[in-house]
């Protein structure tokens, strides 16, 4: 997906045009976050160069320097990553090079290219210390992931904060922030052990539902309200420099609930009397609570989170009910253009 251009004016609405002929530079665009990134600023005017494991690899740093000059981008995302945390146990190696020496080698680039005025690296809301409180981290709170995944990425958030008070202290060096998200969900998203991909791979085989820790409580929210904040602070800090920093993008109180009332809003969504069944399979530590305070993303950049976890839910699984890739295309760009509508 590189270098492409289209204009539907959606998020030119929300942003007065501020993406339209802007270069954009994506890592992990042809993940599940990428993909709706690419289809919201396609749909602004943006021009695209993509950057994802399918053809490059962030741990490859001669060759992502090489594409990031070729491109001279305004702005960059950094969203490629090893983003599982089950899978962080079975190749810890693998998610400390592509998460935290991916992250370094995005940042070389980064240094290597002066057309860059904007950065944004994703990271998680599961870079705090997780002390299982019942209210939410702020951006001052102490980074220590407990898994691979999370410590990774508690790592990269660390990189990111060396580099920029090392490398990009000067007036004519692009802002650099963070952006740490809850647990996304929406269309396209096929990970593995997942609670809805898993939910949607259970009712399309026939199968009941398999929740393993249905008290667990989590930030719920769809995909596009994540991405709205990472766009807003992209551009804000863009113009502002003085804002740049960390940032959390997190769902309201009402859309912070357990994983078993994520399942009941699925199966109350899909319909066909499906259901989940409580079974645990003693696999390895998960958090069992977690939320975001996302007070400063409100007050600084002026973003609130839009669609509401029952809203999530009912448009993921519209998304999932589609059979063709052609109309899961289609429903991406209504749903999008339903959300940078909404006032």
């Amino acid at each position: 997906m590189d270098d492409r251009t289209c204009t539907l004016g959606v998020v030119a609405k929300m942003s007065n045009d501020f993406y339209k002929n802007k270069r954009v530079f994506i890592t992990g665009h042809s993940g599940f976050k990428g993909t709706w990134l690419c289809q919201i600023l396609l749909s602004a005017g943006a021009e695209i160069t993509g950057y994802s494991l399918d053809s490059n690899d962030v741990r490859d740093k001669d060759a992502l320097v090489k594409k990031m000059q070729e491109s001279k981008p305004d702005i960059v995302f950094h969203l490629a990553a090893q983003p599982l945390v089950r899978r962080s146990y079975l190749e810890p190696a693998l998610t400390y090079e592509t998460n935290v020496m991916g992250t370094v080698n995005v940042l070389e680039a980064l240094r290597l290219t002066p057309s860059a005025k904007s950065f944004v690296n994703i990271t998680t809301d599961k870079v705090y210390e997780n002390k299982e409180w019942h209210w939410g981290y702020r951006e001052n709170e102490n980074l220590c992931g407990l898994d691979p995944y999370s410590n990774s990425k508690s790592c990269s958030e660390l990189v990111t904060y060396s580099y920029r008070h090392s490398f990009f202290n000067n007036k004519d060096a692009p802002a650099i922030s963070t952006a740490r998200s809850g647990n996304v969900i929406g269309g396209g998203d096929y990970s593995e052990n997942r609670i809805i991909p898993d939910c949607i791979r259970a009712v399309m085989a026939g199968k009941d539902i398999i929740v393993r820790n249905p008290s667990s409580v989590r930030p719920y929210q769809h995909v596009l309200d994540c991405l709205s904040g990472y766009l807003l602070l992209a551009e804000k800090q863009f113009t502002d420099k003085d804002i740049a920093g960390n940032y959390n993008f997190g769902p309201d109180e009402e859309s912070c609930v357990s994983t078993g009332s994520l399942a009941d809003l699925f199966c109350k969504a899909w319909g066909n009397n499906v259901r989940w069944i409580n079974q645990g399979d003693n696999g390895p530590h998960e958090a069992n609570f977690l939320k975001l305070d996302c007070s400063k993303s409100k007050a600084v950049l002026g973003w609130k989170p839009r669609w509401g976890i029952g809203t999530a839910v009912e448009k993921t699984v519209e998304f999932a009910k589609i059979k063709t890739d052609e109309e899961k295309a289609k429903c991406m760009k209504r749903q999008i253009e339903e959300y940078f509508h909404e006032t």
